[in-house]
């Protein structure tokens, strides 16, 4: 069964708006793995725009499923991953002036630092992913350099507009599976998909667990985040 991380950013994004206390990103933790996600997603950006300190430490307490934390690779985010000891980390490129993570890791030009870090992260009995394009290259470093897990970065096969391009841009997600079994990597996926785009992806038959965040949020603020939980599980279902 494909598994489904639930990733509660912007819950936190809505409760920044005002500086307030509401809604709580924790509580929408809860919800969603009664509703019966397999894990919560958070990213701690350095910038602090939506999750909080504060919020990793409570979540750690309070997921009983599985936390993944997204970050960059900082001094600090290592620190802070080593102190709270999350079930997994997805290492992601970061920058100040964009709205989300707008691509992948560059893997190959990072190989020294990320075989260093990972080694400390993987000690600490932390999984560790790298968010990546799917390239065969970057998947070829992310093995080099001790990953557990890649997450291909969907980004650009939801951006694209015609059916022409949403095949080849499936085809290299395909090709991205195909090469990441062969090196024994585990297989995320995520960025920019809603419940329409998903099922392609699905039908590919190699991801392991899809970390959603916005659309589901979204469809949350419509109907409730349990039923907006189970209609995405349904869309894993293969």
């Amino acid at each position: 069964m494909v598994k489904l991380s639930v990733n509660v950013d912007h819950i936190a994004t809505i409760r920044q708006a005002r500086g307030g206390a509401e809604p709580d990103p924790v509580a929408a933790a809860v919800l969603a793995e009664l509703a019966g996600a397999d894990g919560i997603t958070i990213h701690l950006r350095e910038d602090r725009r939506h999750i909080q300190d504060r919020d990793v430490e409570i979540l750690r307490q309070t997921i009983k499923t599985r936390m993944n934390l997204e970050m960059a690779l900082t001094d600090e985010m290592v620190a802070i991953a080593l102190k709270t000891l999350p079930d997994s980390v997805t290492l992601v490129p970061e920058g100040r002036h964009e709205l989300t993570t707008e691509g992948g890791l560059d893997v190959i030009s990072m190989q020294s630092t990320l075989k260093q870090n990972i080694a400390l992260l993987k000690q600490a009995g932390i999984i560790v992913s790298l968010f990546i394009e799917p390239d065969v290259e970057q998947i070829k470093a992310s093995h080099k350099v001790g990953a557990d897990y890649m997450e291909i970065h969907t980004g650009m096969y939801c951006e694209v507009k015609t059916e022409k391009e949403k095949r080849e841009q499936l085809a290299r997600i395909e090709l991205a599976i195909s090469a990441a079994r062969k090196l024994g990597l585990g297989i995320n996926a995520g960025h920019g998909l809603d419940y329409r785009n998903i099922v392609p992806v699905v039908a590919l038959n190699g991801v392991e667990e899809f970390n959603i965040g916005h659309s589901i949020v979204s469809r949350a603020s419509l109907v409730g985040m349990d039923k907006a939980v189970r209609e995405m599980l349904e869309r894993l279902k293969r």
